[in-house]
């Protein structure tokens, strides 16, 4: 500060102006500062949350294989290395036909509480700290497994989640839309006496000529319920299936999403309602939704202002958990950094269905391993 003469000849005090940063602003000049060098370990340490995994898809071929030598079955495949083999999907049905075949050798509550706990164990070891985990009951009620026995594994897998891995666990329950939705009012009947072992409900499966409004009727009675809504859209559809999952099935967030840049007013909607996406990268690659990693759109969702985030989807089919999932896309993407990943993570925590309180103590984890002010 430095005095100034008035006309009066008194003197006053000049504060200088000094220019006031916002706190945003600043927090990305942080960021921004990290070196490429330092990615991989930032990736692999920050807290996630992860809010698009079929536990289903978690299965590994060891895994698959143990259960059918426990439950006395055989496998139309000889050996783990001859199964991986058939691994080649060219789209999303090529890729359901082997899951549901995996998911054949699912039959008891042991089976599933066991699938429940190798995805946790390599969940927490990827530094998740809150998982939201689709079940496709209809996979295994067809096959003469009751719903009881499907969520009782996996509600034991969650509890140990918890109790033994210190991770945030919640299941949601998905239709399988290539079914009626007479079948799926017929699902929901039998999970109703479960309602508490499970949050909302999600919509999945071949995505092709199923348009959202085919289970608008169904939609409705779970919001009714006061169950939390999403839906896969605009993965293998249209956008107009992104826009129909919103309007009609009033879902608060999308799987997947990622044609949604094929309608720029979409864009600018999901942008201002802050509609998360949850997004696949490599199931997308394997799906062929892009021909390979480098043409992913991850980086244009973000730049759009996007809620994007990132998870595995079928991590056991498609090359990679959490982490894998994170590792080979900002390899691959240059124009992706660390304030891209410090988002991706945050928006992870504001997406979820979890508590506010739970919210706030991650992402506080996530300012701290980033070094960010206030941490």
């Amino acid at each position: 500060m430095r005095p100034s003469g008035r006309r009066d000849g008194s003197t006053q005090v000049r504060r200088e102006k000094i220019p006031v940063i916002p706190v945003m602003y600043r927090m990305a000049m942080k960021l921004d500062a990290i070196s490429r060098e330092r990615l991989p370990s930032l990736l692999r340490a920050m807290p996630k949350a992860e809010l698009h995994m079929h536990i289903e898809g978690s299965l590994e071929p060891e895994l698959m294989f143990a259960f059918a030598r426990r439950n006395g079955l055989s496998l139309p495949y000889q050996s783990v290395e001859e199964l991986c083999a058939a691994y080649a999907f060219t789209n999303l049905q090529s890729f359901l036909d082997i899951y549901y075949a995996g998911a054949s050798v699912l039959l008891r509550e042991q089976d599933f509480e066991d699938m429940g706990m190798a995805y946790f164990g390599r969940a927490a070891a990827d530094n998740v700290v809150h998982a939201e985990i689709f079940f496709d009951p209809q996979s295994h009620t067809a096959r003469g497994v009751s719903f009881e026995t499907v969520i009782n594994g996996l509600t034991r897998a969650c509890e140990r989640a918890r109790s033994e891995l210190g991770m945030s666990a919640a299941l949601i329950m998905c239709f399988l839309r290539h079914l009626s939705e007479d079948e799926a009012f017929a699902t929901l009947e039998e999970a109703l006496p479960s309602r508490g072992r499970f949050i909302g409900v999600g919509l999945d499966g071949s995505e092709r000529g199923h348009p959202p409004e085919k289970f608008a009727r169904v939609f409705a009675r779970c919001r009714d319920l006061g169950l939390r809504l999403v839906a896969h859209a605009g993965e293998e559809g249209p956008p107009a299936y992104v826009r129909s999952a919103l309007d009609v099935l009033k879902v608060e967030r999308i799987d997947h999403g990622v044609r949604c840049v094929e309608d720029p007013a979409l864009v600018q909607r999901l942008a201002r309602e802050r509609i998360p996406l949850t997004v696949c990268p490599l199931s997308n690659v394997k799906l062929r939704v892009f021909r390979s990693l480098a043409e992913h759109n991850l980086a244009a969702l973000l730049g759009a202002g996007l809620c994007a985030t990132v998870n595995s989807d079928d991590p056991a089919y498609f090359g990679g958990y959490i982490n894998q999932n994170f590792y080979e896309t900002f390899a691959t993407l240059p124009a992706l950094t660390a304030r891209h990943a410090y988002q991706l993570a945050s928006n992870g925590f504001e997406a979820s269905f979890a508590d506010v309180a739970d919210k706030q103590r991650w992402q506080h984890a996530l300012d701290a391993i980033f070094a960010l002010p206030g941490s």
